[in-house]
């Protein structure tokens, strides 16, 4: 099992608060350091000092870290048209030295789209860019140096492109896709990805999400294992009953229902929890951790956690 760690900055975080918490992260083991992409906070937060860019932060990351793994959970197909986007993931791959993880989702969250001019199609549409932006993406970064790629798509077309830059990592970096969506999600999976993450469902959702991505393997004659399976779950944990109390407090949130619908408690209990999701066949935990200035909490997952999964 691999532990990455995975952050909300819209919520509320600059670059060096990002940035600590990479070198952090880095220095303590962890596998990743992933971010989310959306340019509103949500909820009660001030979302001060404001958004920033999920690949401007990556790109920075990049030469700033020397190890760990970098990526998005997930980049908003909405926000970039895709063959920028192909330029700008590979540039990043090469300044990190071949690190970073591509992570691709429809976008959900209708309020960002207005507040900053980003036009948001209902939901099918969404889905049908995204699948053209997958395919133009790896298109792109698959093309052999020397030769022209071409698509013509419903949404975007793309004309004898030399396909350069080309990433780090070859044939291309890991594509990552995600949700809980029954039917596209899977097949898009079954097809492009590289691992498939469920968040934020419980233990039996994750499992009957996993399902139905081994079954479009199967049905695309893809073998079902060569998909890397992960979930994403908010963490809270302390060394004791009341150390953990208190950081639930300071996220905001209830012990209990961290406990019973999110990975918290004492070390043994995020443990035993990483542990059930192990037995449903997840390989990857993305740890959400809202409280971007305790660096104390990564310390004890690291040090008390980590050894035991």
């Amino acid at each position: 099992m691999k532990l990455r760690i995975f952050t909300e900055p819209q919520q509320g975080a600059d670059y060096q608060t990002l940035r600590n918490v990479a070198l952090a992260a880095e220095e303590l083991g962890f596998d990743a350091f992933f971010r989310s992409d959306h340019y509103l906070k949500m909820g009660s937060v001030s979302g001060l000092p404001g958004p920033t860019d999920a690949w401007a932060t990556l790109a920075g990351l990049a030469v700033e870290t020397s190890r760990i793994r970098l990526g998005t959970l997930m980049t908003a197909a909405t926000f970039r048209l895709p063959g920028p986007l192909a330029i700008i993931v590979a540039q990043v791959d090469q300044m990190s030295g071949g690190r970073v993880e591509f992570g691709l989702g429809t976008a959900w969250f209708e309020a960002e789209h207005c507040a900053y001019g980003i036009p948001f199609p209902p939901l099918g549409e969404r889905f049908d860019r995204m699948e053209e932006q997958l395919a133009i993406i790896t298109g792109l970064w698959g093309t052999p140096e020397g030769q022209r790629f071409s698509y013509s798509g419903a949404h975007y077309r793309v004309s004898d492109s030399p396909g350069l830059p080309k990433p780090a990592q070859r044939p291309r970096p890991p594509v990552l896709l995600g949700g809980a969506g029954a039917r596209r999600t899977p097949q898009l999976a079954a097809r492009f990805a590289d691992e498939f993450n469920v968040p934020f469902r419980s233990l039996a959702d994750s499992a009957a999400g996993f399902a139905r991505v081994r079954e479009a393997c199967e049905a695309a004659g893809r073998y079902p294992a060569s998909m890397t399976y992960s979930v994403a779950q908010t963490v809270c944990c302390g060394k004791d009953e009341a150390e953990f109390r208190r950081r639930a407090a300071a996220i905001g949130e209830d012990p209990e229902d961290l406990r019973a619908n999110a990975i918290g408690g004492t070390p043994s209990e995020v443990a035993a929890k990483i542990a059930e999701f192990a037995e449903i066949g997840a390989e990857r935990v993305y740890l959400q951790v809202l409280d971007l200035h305790d660096l104390g909490h990564l310390e004890l997952i690291a040090s008390d956690v980590l050894p035991q999964v």
